[in-house]
């Protein structure tokens, strides 16, 4: 890992009146790098997920109106996650966001980058699910692990972007 990766810490809250999870990580990029690593779909198969995983791009279209799909693998095993972007503005992605294995448990995802100057980035995500038990399973599911080692892998990837 390089020597930045652990320097910014992941926040993930739950909110305790709306099923909602919170994360805010900064990152030494820009808005637009990020923005490109979250919708060109071979910048985005390299950083997501946890370690080990093989993301392979099936769908994507990341324009307003457009969708997505991808298959993440290890160990002879595969998880389809799928959405739709509703919208892809300059510095935020509204999506929807499925796991093939709750086909009925669909979240509404809002990205934000907040631009913090000097090459500095703020990346605002929450999550909104259709139950309180359903949020509380996301968080017992080890997102924590994939959205930590995922972002130490942004991490390094952001510094290749221009």
């Amino acid at each position: 890992m390089n020597a930045t990766s652990h320097r910014y810490q992941v926040s993930i809250e739950a909110d305790a009146t709306v099923p909602i999870i919170r994360i805010t990580r900064d990152f030494d990029a820009t808005p637009a790098q990020l923005m490109r690593a979250h919708t060109d779909p071979e910048l985005f198969a390299r950083w997501v997920g946890p370690n080990g995983m093989d993301t392979k791009i099936l769908d994507w279209d990341a324009t307003t109106g457009g969708r997505w799909r991808y298959v993440a693998g290890r160990d002879g095993e595969e998880y389809g996650f799928h959405g739709s972007f509703h919208e892809v503005g300059e510095s935020h992605i509204v999506q929807t966001f499925t796991f093939d294995g709750q086909p009925d448990s669909v979240a509404l995802e809002t990205l934000r980058f907040e631009d913090l100057a000097d090459g500095r980035t703020r990346l605002h995500a929450q999550s909104l699910v259709d139950s309180f038990e359903g949020r509380d399973q996301w968080l017992a599911s080890g997102m924590e692990t994939g959205v930590n080692e995922g972002y130490a892998k942004l991490d390094a990837l952001v510094t290749q972007i221009r």
